[in-house]
């Protein structure tokens, strides 16, 4: 079902993993700033960028095997609805801050989980071969990787301005969530 995608595939995957790299940039600027803490606010948002560009990363590398098309749905299918039980872990830790703006509530929390969906629902039209699949897969993480560009850009921007605030404390991460 994804003959013809293949340069799609390679271009989303190449731009997937630069921008995993660029994320570490954002993260040595924000070095000092970020807490290893499993419920700190910094983890809370960067932990998932990198698993929605890493997802991004594997389902590009995954469409490009030579494979049965039942095969690749399953193995997409599989992985996306885990990764939108995530999501919505994420979303619901997002949603119970009071200090969360309405924009960062839908690029950490609602975005990827709308994406996700997408994501599964391409699934299921693959493996019922319709030819809504692909299109609707491509939509998916497009929008997982616009969401994630976004909040990207938001996480740069509050840690270079604490930086430049000299508002970096030495181990413990942000007052409040990032929220611009």
């Amino acid at each position: 079902m994804l003959d013809g995608w293949h340069e799609f595939y390679v271009l989303l995957g190449t731009a997937a993993a630069a921008l995993v790299a660029l994320l570490f940039v954002a993260a040595s600027i924000g070095e000092g700033y970020l807490s290893a803490e499993r419920q700190s606010p910094t983890r809370t948002f960067t932990s998932p960028i990198v698993f929605h560009y890493t997802y991004v990363l594997f389902v590009s590398l995954v469409a490009l095997i030579p494979k049965a098309d039942g095969a690749l749905a399953a193995i997409i299918g599989v992985s996306a609805a885990l990764a939108l039980l995530y999501s919505i872990n994420i979303l619901v830790r997002v949603m119970r801050s009071r200090t969360i703006d309405l924009d960062d509530r839908l690029g950490y929390g609602a975005g990827p989980v709308a994406a996700y969906v997408a994501v599964v629902a391409a699934c299921i039209f693959m493996i019922e071969r319709s030819v809504a699949g692909p299109p609707l897969l491509a939509a998916g993480l497009i929008l997982l990787l616009l969401v994630n560009i976004r909040n990207v850009w938001d996480l740069t921007v509050f840690f270079a301005q604490r930086r430049k605030d000299g508002d970096l404390p030495a181990s413990a991460g942000p007052s409040r969530p990032p929220s611009l």
